[in-house]
This record gives structure tokens, sequence and C-alpha cells, in this order.
């Protein structure tokens, strides 16, 4: 990541025109190829931008520019939209790169993994007698996040979703057809599992024969902690 602060103006082209006159403002050239212009202000929102597919090119000032104080000129076009971003630098206050890595992403708290965490510490809630197998069970095409040994016989795949829509379903339906396939596990079930099923999924889970089962997280946090409730 390149952060630079510079006297500048900026002025977007495309499918529509801004301009932001002479001012001290902070630039974020990130390695995704993005250009942010943000000012001491306004929070968390840049007041101009570029997001990737973008190139960024330097170039020399014309003699005119260079008479207008103008001492490099940032060029940052899309690739798919040929919309532009013209950067033009008067005065260079601080330009530093730094290497960051891989990024971990943001953790909250009650995301997929927790979910998953708990429903296989708490397999009653998809059924009284199922067992856990194995989290992130592998296959050929992604894990599975849960699989149950039912002991009448069968195993039971369970997806879980924080929302849960069309495309979970779609995936569990995958993970089924590749497992069903196996004859140490077949017959294979499914069960949907989320904080949230949309309409449009309960109806194509049933479709399926696809179980829905909606997820209670804190009812699942105070499980887990075994704290004394009331009612």
């Amino acid at each position: 990541m390149r952060l630079v602060i510079a006297r500048c103006s900026v002025d977007y082209a495309g499918r529509l025109n801004a301009h932001l006159p002479e001012a001290t403002r902070l630039l974020v050239h990130k390695g995704d190829g993005s250009l942010l212009v943000h000012s001491d202000g306004g929070s968390y929102k840049p007041l101009n931008w570029m997001s990737p597919p973008c190139t960024l090119e330097v170039e020399e000032p014309d003699a005119d520019q260079a008479a207008a104080g103008v001492q490099e000129l940032w060029r940052v076009t899309h690739q798919k939209s040929g919309d532009t971003l013209l950067v033009r630098l008067y005065d260079v206050l601080h330009d530093s790169a730094h290497e960051l890595g891989i990024d971990p992403g943001l953790q909250k708290d009650g995301v997929e993994a927790d979910l998953q965490r708990l429903l296989a510490e708490q397999t009653g809630l998809i059924g009284d007698t199922l067992t856990l197998v194995r989290r992130e069970f592998p296959t050929a095409i992604g894990p599975v996040d849960l699989l149950l040994r039912d002991p009448a016989g069968g195993t039971v795949a369970v997806e879980v979703k924080r929302r849960g829509d069309i495309d979970g379903v779609e995936q569990l339906t995958r993970y089924l057809e590749l497992l069903g396939r196996d004859p140490h596990l077949a017959p294979v079930t499914g069960v949907f599992a989320a904080q949230e099923i949309k309409p449009q999924a309960k109806v194509l889970a049933a479709d399926r024969g696809i179980r829905c089962v909606t997820l209670d997280y804190d009812e699942m946090k105070g499980i887990e902690s075994g704290a004394p409730r009331l009612f």
C-alpha cells in the first residue's frame, strides 16, 4: 500500500464528471490497484476513488501544467468502463509504501464459523440421535460444514449460514449429489441451517428434499456457556 499526502486537485471523467479543487489530501493506492482520495474529515468515506480493475500511470506535466505548479500527474483508468481519475500533484508532503501482507478479514461475533462450531457441539438441534462425524468434511468440490451420523443408518450433511439464500441451498444440493455416490455414506440427507432463511430458499430446499433449521445464536451461546437462566 502506498500512502501519499499532497496538495492536489482531482478530476473524474466517465459516467459522471467530478472535480476536487486544489487542497491537501491523503491518496491511498492499494495493492489491488484501487486509488482512494481522502480529506481530513468525512469519516471513512473517500472524496473520490477508482475501484479495481484499474491501472495507475504516472505522467510528466506539460509546460502549461508545470508553469501552474504541477509536479506530477497520476492517471488512473478503469479497465472495463474506461473511466479516468486524473490527480495533479502540486506539493508532496509525504510518500511511503508499506507491505501489509494477506489480511485475514473481519471476524464478527456470530459468523458462520462460530455457528458451525456451536452446532457441532449441539447436534441435538438437528436431531436427538445424531452424532458428529466431522466438521469441514472434505469433498472434491469443497468442504461440507458438518457431517452427522444417524444411528439408524445414513448420513446427514449440514450447510451452515448466517443468512440462508438460494445459493446456499444450491451449494448443499451439489454436496448431497456427490456424497450420495459414496456407499459408505449413503443414504445422505441434507439440512440447511441458518439464523435467517429467506422464503425463496425455504421453497427451493423443500423441493430438493432438504430440511431447514433456523438457529438462535444467542440461545446457542447460552447453552454453551452453561450460565444459569431464570426462564
